[in-house]
C-alpha cells in the first residue's frame, strides 16, 4: 500500500523559508513523477512543483519561479520543496502527489488527474 507524508509546514512571516518534505513507503522505485500542489480554501488544487525521478528534471509554475526548489533524495523515495521569499498569497495546503509509472511530460503534468497518490497534506501559513 502506497503511501506519502508530508511535514514541514508551519506559520511564518513574509520573506521567511520552509523546507517541506514528502516520504513514500509502500513502493520499491519510483519511474515517474512527483510533485507538491497546494489549495487555498475557495481556490482549486495548483501545481507548483514537478520533479522526474529517473534523471531529476525539473518543472514549476510561474508562480514560484525562482523562489521554490524541488529536489529528491535517491534512492529514498523522498521529495523536497524549498520554499524561499515566502509571500501571503503562498498561504495554502500543500500536497505530495506522485505518479509512479509515468514520467512528468506524460499528459498534463499540473492537473491533480494525473496523479495515483496523494499525502494528507501540510499547512503553509505566511503572515505580511
Amino acid at each position: 500500500q502506497v503511501q506519502l507524508v508530508e511535514s514541514g509546514g508551519g506559520s511564518v512571516q513574509a520573506g521567511a523559508s520552509l523546507r517541506l518534505s514528502c516520504a513514500a513507503s509502500g513502493v520499491t522505485y519510483i519511474y515517474g513523477c512527483m510533485a507538491w500542489f497546494r489549495q487555498a480554501p475557495g481556490k482549486e488544487r495548483e501545481g507548483v512543483a514537478f520533479i522526474q525521478r529517473s534523471g531529476g528534471n525539473t518543472y514549476y509554475a510561474d508562480s514560484v519561479k525562482g523562489r521554490f526548489t524541488i529536489s529528491q533524495d535517491n534512492p529514498k523515495p523522498t521529495v523536497y520543496l524549498q520554499m524561499n521569499n515566502l509571500k501571503p498569497e503562498d498561504t495554502a495546503m500543500y500536497y505530495c502527489a506522485l505518479d509512479i509509472w509515468r514520467p512528468c511530460t506524460s499528459g498534463t503534468m499540473a492537473s491533480p488527474a494525473k496523479y495515483n497518490y496523494w499525502g494528507q497534506g501540510t499547512q503553509v501559513t505566511v503572515s505580511s
